[in-house]
């Protein structure tokens, strides 16, 4: 039997495959608001075979937004927006559905990655951005508001807000964003975080905020459902937020009751180095895994399902996800499917699609029409 194709639990939830849809921005969201775009985008990548899909790095706050077009889940208007196109979603497709809830901290108010991603200006589409300390993630850019206490406060309480939101909503879990240099990842590097009070220094001392934004997120999301933490395990600088540094961080995020964590890599400084190729950050997901009581998904030029299969049936990592090559290729998972041996679910108007000799892929076959 295919490892990539057992199910697997986390708390009261069941995913019937390894398969994760990664979070991926979409940066076309109006004020925070889901729109068509999303409910075309979700609703496709719900039919792609994937045991989990998660929706893409969605702000808890308005100036926690990477760019203007960021999803977000920070009021009412948000809320409802989401909703409409949730509930389309659920109506063609069982697939279990997370979300990821981000703050991208100095990283906010940049221009979408199709324009440059350049910092945007207070009076031209950009707003004052916030961060552990006044240190810009560029030389050349505005630093951000180092948050005192009432700002610590404001976004810990909008992460709790916007996990309250996700569980009326229905979602069946949540994944806190950790890396990639956004605000959780600038709390935990020595290269971001250059506070003198409880919040900086040691690496306790580094660890505290974003366990503070943990425990508020546990908190309020339903107990039987499952919340996971992506990290960045290394900062591939010199100096920064390691490995060794992240098992320290995945023991504690078990001991606060994070259901996965998420091996990703990088996006705190642009001096990073990074040694990209086919399943780089697998090492990492591996390490990581050997945490007592860990769960752990590989990401990262994941692209081939053998690839995929080895991974889990080595023992790497406990799912893999896919962002890129999902995108690429929206039925990755009955293509893994094939390859493997394994089967997935569809829409029964997808059934004869399948060639003849893939035809188990479904679990079903059906007769053309008469």
């Amino acid at each position: 039997m295919s490892a990539l194709f057992t199910p697997i639990s986390l708390r009261g939830l069941t995913l019937a495959n390894r398969i994760v849809v990664s979070p991926m921005c979409q940066y076309v969201a109006r004020d925070g608001r889901a729109h068509a775009w999303h409910l075309v985008h979700l609703g496709g990548l719900a039919q792609s075979g994937a045991g989990l899909l998660i929706i893409e790095s969605t702000a808890v706050e308005a100036i926690g937004r990477i760019t203007p077009g960021d999803l977000g889940l920070w009021d009412e208007a948000t809320e409802s927006a989401l909703r409409v196109v949730l509930a389309s979603v659920r109506q063609v497709s069982s697939m279990p559905i997370a979300l990821q809830l981000a703050h991208a901290g100095r990283k906010a108010s940049s221009d979408v990655p199709w324009q440059g991603g350049a910092q945007l200006m207070p009076g031209h589409g950009g707003w004052l951005a916030c961060a552990p300390s006044a240190v810009p993630q560029r030389p050349d850019e505005t630093p951000p508001v180092a948050l005192d206490r009432e700002g610590l406060r404001r976004v810990r309480d909008a992460f709790a807000a916007a996990a309250g939101r996700a569980a009326r909503l229905g979602l069946d879990a949540l994944e806190i964003h950790g890396g990639h240099g956004y605000l959780f990842h600038q709390f935990l590097s020595p290269l971001s975080n250059q506070r003198v009070d409880e919040y900086g220094g040691s690496l306790e001392n580094r660890m505290r905020f974003p366990l503070e934004i943990v425990d508020a997120v546990r908190q309020v999301f339903p107990d039987d459902r499952p919340v996971g933490v992506k990290l960045s395990v290394t900062d591939w600088v010199p100096g920064g937020w390691d490995v060794g540094q992240s098992v320290a961080l995945t023991t504690a995020l078990v001991e606060h009751g994070m259901d996965w964590v998420t091996a990703s890599s990088g996006g705190i400084s642009p001096k990073q180095s990074i040694p990209v190729a086919p399943g780089y950050q697998v090492p990492m997901a591996a390490t990581l895994r050997q945490v007592p009581g860990a769960r752990v998904m590989s990401v990262g030029l994941i692209t081939e399902p053998s690839q995929a299969e080895d991974i889990v049936a080595d023992g790497h990592a406990d799912m893999v996800a896919l962002a890129r090559g999902m995108l690429y290729d929206p039925r990755w998972g009955w293509h893994a499917a094939a390859a493997l041996g394994g089967t997935v679910t569809a829409a029964p108007s997808y059934w004869r699609a399948l060639p003849a000799e893939q035809a188990g892929v479904f679990g079903q076959t059906v007769q053309g029409a008469r």
